[in-house]
This record gives C-alpha cells, structure tokens and sequence, in this order.
C-alpha cells in the first residue's frame, strides 16, 4: 500500500539540500561509529537518517515516504520531550542521554536530528522494516542497563520506555508484541492516513 505523497521530478530537489544533508551524514556517520558502535544503527531514526539520504538523492517517493510514515509522530513526541525536560518538566526518559554532560556537547547536537529530519513514507514497507529491527534489537541487542556507558541498550523501546531498566508491569513478551501489533495500528497507520488525506497530491 502506497501513499499519495509524491517527491517533484527529478533534479527538483535543491542540489543546495542534498550537499548540506549528505555533509552532515558524513560527520555523524564516524562520530556515532566511534561513540556508540554500529548497533546504534538499528535504531529506527537512524535508519532512517539513510532511506532519507538516498531518498533525497534519487528523489524517491517511496524512500522519502517510508520516513514519514514510521517517524513523524514517533518524533514528534522526542521534541515534546525533550523541550520537556529542557525548561526541567519530568517526563519521560527517552531523552536523558541530551541531558548528560560526561557526553560531549557536539555528539549531543548531533543528536538534534530528531527535531529536523524530514518524513515522508509508505506504511507497509516501514511497517515490514520496523518488525525486522524490533525482533533484532529484543533477541540479540542488550537490554536496559543502568550503566551502559555508551553502549545502545534497549534499542526501540524493545524491553519498556526506560534504558536503565525494563518495564515490570507486563510480561516482557506481552510488552514486545504490544510493539510489534500497537505501532502500526496507534503509530504508523494513522499517520499514513493523514499523510494520504492532506499531503499534496500528485498532479
């Protein structure tokens, strides 16, 4: 299933955007490698970080579409968050790591992506792509851990919204499959409808 989004013919993404976003990916890229080691990229933002690369370059419909769809609503709520937790309002944990001062400034900034990245997607692709990187990060990523360092725990959520601990109110197989069923019914479906209802239509 498709959405209406639509990228412009080809060459009529800004040459100006695709040099900027690609010197970007070239500074983070490394950076995260050496900090956070290559299981960081299992992340659904940062496999993101290179459908949208691709997508830019290609101006591919669907590559840019699939962002969307698996990440507007889901980072819109990292901003909330974090804006949260910036004035000092508790919330929830999802971005304590921006907090922590033993990290560097510049790899914290790096991680303001999340507040940027563009979104445009097709939800049963995301969807089939969010599954496979779910099951990866709950049978052979690390779990929550109080003192990780900079070792990615807890990648999606998988074991609960907290890195330092896993979530005790449910069997942690209930909770995963919650995940695996909720996010596309709650997440991703939802925002292909809207993306479908009122993202431009093609000409």
């Amino acid at each position: 299933m498709a959405t209406d989004i639509v990228v412009p013919a080809s060459n009529r993404v800004p040459l100006g955007l695709k040099l900027i976003y690609t010197a970007f990916m070239i500074v983070l890229v490394p950076v995260y490698w050496h900090y956070y080691g290559p299981t960081n990229f299992l992340y659904f933002c940062d496999i993101s970080l290179f459908l949208t690369l691709a997508g830019i370059w290609l101006e591919s419909s669907l590559l840019i579409s699939m962002c969307a769809v698996g990440l507007v609503a889901v980072q819109t709520l990292w901003v909330v968050v974090f804006l949260m937790n910036l004035v000092g309002v508790p919330s929830l944990h999802m971005t304590d790591y921006m907090f922590k001062h033993e990290n560097s400034l510049f790899l914290r900034g790096l991680s303001l992506f999340h507040g940027w990245l563009p979104f445009l997607l097709v939800y049963l692709v995301w969807t089939v792509l969010a599954w496979v990187l779910m099951l990866i990060a709950f049978f052979l990523m690390p779990p929550p851990n109080p003192n990780p360092g900079l070792t990615p725990v807890n990648i999606n959520y998988v074991f609960g919204m907290d890195d330092t601990m896993a979530q005790t109110w449910m069997h942690p197989y209930v909770w995963f499959a919650g995940m695996m069923i909720g996010l596309p019914l709650i997440v991703y479906w939802p925002t292909h409808w809207l993306l479908s209802r009122y993202a431009p239509k093609p000409s």
